[in-house]
């Protein structure tokens, strides 16, 4: 009886942390600031008891992940509407580096070290630091930087090329199988990727490919099962 219980308490408890997330909204996924870390620790937290406690009712733990979930709802919502409590609930991001300074007595309010900061630098193909104008900690957790002017890469704009339109990639075969409804979403068909492909490869079929993906530039990508490459640097 022990085992059925269980079963159904997990599953209960994972359809409510799947159900969470769509209530509280895809910032809780994306960038967590301090108030979803409590809230995604708390859940999970009551979610395992929820599965494995059976000591404790479950109505019990499921009151609780409701309570959780309004609340962290309505902070939510406040943060949203007010901004002057916005910095309490969500926290408020510090700079690091100012004027290509180090802020030091930033980083030890908030107890984050040099090797952190260096980590984060590199992190964003950043090995020097005298190539930082600014960097800013977000409530998330990442690092955002300004590059010094001399150090900023040169854009199309800056060379004075001619720009031309991008469009938003869209996925025509994916593990094999082919994306109909992206087709027809865009206006294409079967006939016109066959006739990609054969541009592109002669002799293979739609069979014979992986992934294919139009791009911004409207150009058509193909990647085939077989690669061709005899000798991979890395083969799991």
């Amino acid at each position: 009886m022990n085992y059925v219980e269980i079963l159904m308490r997990t599953i209960l408890a994972v359809g409510l942390l799947l159900l969470i997330p769509r209530i509280l909204g895809k910032q809780t996924l994306s960038s967590m600031t301090s108030n979803d870390f409590v809230t995604s620790i708390t859940l999970g937290s009551l979610a395992a008891n929820l599965a494995f406690n059976i000591s404790l009712k479950s109505s019990y733990l499921v009151l609780s992940l409701v309570v959780i979930t309004a609340i962290s709802f309505l902070l939510s919502f406040i943060a949203l509407k007010s901004r002057s409590l916005r910095s309490w609930i969500s926290g408020s991001p510090t700079v690091l580096i100012e004027d290509g300074k180090i802020m030091e007595a930033n980083m030890r309010k908030i107890h984050y070290t040099l090797d952190s900061l260096d980590q984060a630098l590199r992190e964003k193909d950043i090995f020097n630091i005298e190539e930082v104008e600014y960097a800013v900690l977000e409530d998330n957790g990442q690092v955002s930087v300004l590059k010094k002017e001399a150090y900023q890469f040169v854009t199309k704009q800056d060379l004075g090329l001619a720009l031309q339109s991008q469009v938003f990639p869209v996925e025509l075969i994916m593990d094999g199988v082919v994306e109909e409804d992206n087709l027809k979403r865009n206006g294409l068909t079967r006939e016109w990727l066959e006739n990609e492909l054969r541009q592109k490869q002669k002799g293979k079929s739609l069979a014979d490919v992986f992934y294919a993906v139009r791009g911004t530039q409207q150009q058509v990508v193909f990647d085939f099962y077989e690669d061709g490459i005899q000798q991979p640097l890395d083969q799991e």
